[in-house]
């Protein structure tokens, strides 16, 4: 016998029609509130601790900490930087990164002029209290590469361009490499090497990620950090990235064995012209690194 039912009456169904309707419309708007509003400030600090092979035990605990793609002038503003700042003032590291991209998009106008005076005023107390180094990005060269320069080099920025920054520890060497920007073929990973002693731990900062296989094959790098993907800025659940840039395929965000090297792609505190973020909070990355011996 089949069990006696009650049809649904037509203006019942109107009523749920309507409430499913309105609830999909508030989840939606919801969700793009958050995606819009609240996770792109929600800033993260990842703490990572790492074994470098050739770390001497002299440099054993070094806190290096880690940001990319301010992007100042989309959505980043010298407010939203300054936080970032605050933050990493806090962890009290030995030395500050920052792997390129520090505005948005192409070309120079007045309003990339004020957004470059903004990165460098909320930069100036980072530089005042740790050493900062650098790498230029794509968007970099995409707006202004010389002005960009020149502005970092007078708030006390040092760029690594194709070039090696050695750290000394009694006879003990730590080597931090900066490799010129990818996209726009202007690294020169050949005369980096030619710039580098053989001896001591050494870790490469380069704007795009998945240099990391051609870095990994020279056989002489600890570690690559980087930025570039913005980690994809909506990551779904048992997908990934639903979107990520070329030479950020490979390695879009997090940690990763390239060989005998690690690799490892920050997902930067700024975003891309589309300001979203889902599931793919903007990353500040605390490196302590530790002696294998």
């Amino acid at each position: 016998m089949k069990p006696k039912g009650h049809p649904i009456s037509r203006r019942d169904f109107l009523k749920l029609t309507a409430y499913t309707l309105g609830l999909g419309s508030f989840a939606f708007i919801g969700g793009a509130g958050y995606a819009t509003q609240v996770e792109p400030a929600w800033l993260e600090v990842v703490r990572l601790s790492l074994k470098l092979p050739r770390l001497d035990p002299a440099f054993a605990g070094f806190r290096l900490v880690q940001i990319s793609d301010i992007h100042m002038g989309g959505w980043m503003n010298r407010a939203r930087l300054a936080k970032a700042v605050q933050v990493i003032s806090n962890e009290s590291p030995d030395l500050v990164a920052i792997t390129g991209d520090y505005l948005l998009s192409h070309g120079w106008d007045d309003a990339r002029e004020r957004a470059l005076d903004d990165v460098a005023a909320a930069l100036k107390p980072l530089v005042e209290s740790f050493p900062v180094l650098t790498v230029m990005g794509n968007h970099d060269y995409w707006t202004d590469a010389k002005r960009i320069r020149d502005k970092l080099h007078g708030t006390g920025i040092l760029e690594l361009s194709n070039s090696v920054h050695s750290l000394r520890r009694g006879d003990a060497a730590f080597h931090i490499c900066g490799l010129d920007d990818v996209y726009e073929r202007r690294d020169d990973l050949d005369g980096l090497l030619a710039c580098l002693p053989s001896d001591g731990a050494a870790i490469l900062l380069c704007h795009e990620p998945d240099f990391a296989d051609s870095s990994a094959e020279t056989g002489r790098f600890d570690l690559q950090i980087s930025g570039h993907t913005h980690g994809g800025q909506v990551v779904l659940p048992f997908v990934g990235p639903i979107h990520t840039p070329k030479y950020g395929h490979k390695y879009p965000l997090g940690l990763y064995k390239v060989g005998g090297m690690l690799q490892y792609t920050n997902r930067g505190i700024g975003m891309a012209r589309i300001p979203v973020r889902f599931n793919c909070r903007p990353e500040i990355t605390v490196f302590t690194f530790e002696s294998e011996v």
